[in-house]
């Protein structure tokens, strides 16, 4: 990493074991939104401005349900609240990147970057060309991303509507969920919400999702504490 150009490289390279993996969950994507009757156009535009697998899935998911569009965004910003915390931790990397700049690497930042520039470099001896590393790392998934779903519009625009292939989000959602499902807070956490979920399936505006996930954060921090005090113990 001794120019810019190297580190740019440097960090494709690094993150081309994720930017493989997120090619399917890309087509999936693209799939289930036109599956859900999301007009492709608009399916791709969200793709662009959200950039947000996970958030995506679930605005397609309850687009589906014709919820309401204040479920939706508020749905979307509670998924994507991990990324607040993902900001402040990654912060001391880009203390003395321009503002502009760090504008447009929090619109490209993902678990996949979060992960990578966290285990591999120090905040405390931050390299020459961060910047650089950081966008080669995050601009080669973001394009990938947005191909991999376009894909999976045009493959999905092909499928006969009788198929209904909504089936294919809570697929795609479980997919997710049960490989990082690595510890007692974690599936104390999923199981919480699961059951929330299920239990405030009747209340009005889909409101049964929202109660869902906040029952399993709570549940997770809790578990968390008690754990942490155990280890003490």
């Amino acid at each position: 990493m001794n120019t810019p150009r190297s580190a740019y490289f440097a960090g494709l390279r690094d993150q081309m074991p994720g930017i493989l993996g997120n090619v399917p969950f890309g087509m999936i994507t693209g799939a289930a939104a036109v599956a859900a009757g999301v007009d492709p156009l608009l399916a791709m535009a969200m793709s662009i401005i959200v950039f947000a697998g996970a958030a995506q899935l679930a605005a397609i998911s309850l687009m589906a349900q014709h919820a309401p569009g204040g479920i939706i965004v508020l749905t979307v910003l509670i998924v994507n609240l991990r990324m607040m915390m993902y900001s402040a931790a990654m912060a001391p990397y880009f203390r003395h990147t321009p503002l502009a700049r760090k504008w447009l690497f929090s619109y490209l930042l993902t678990d996949h970057a979060f992960a990578l520039v966290t285990t591999k470099f120090d905040k405390h001896q931050v390299p020459q060309h961060i910047d650089a590393y950081y966008f080669g790392a995050t601009s080669a998934m973001w394009v990938i991303w947005q191909i991999a779903l376009a894909i999976g519009i045009f493959a999905g625009t092909l499928v006969p509507a009788k198929w209904s292939l909504d089936f294919a989000i809570p697929l795609v959602f479980l997919s997710l969920v049960l490989p990082a499902l690595t510890t007692r807070s974690h599936w104390a956490a999923a199981i919480a919400a699961a059951t929330a979920a299920a239990f405030c399936s009747s209340l009005p505006l889909r409101l049964g999702l929202i109660a869902g996930a906040a029952t399993g954060v709570i549940v997770g921090l809790l578990s968390e504490k008690f754990s942490r005090q155990e280890a003490k113990a």
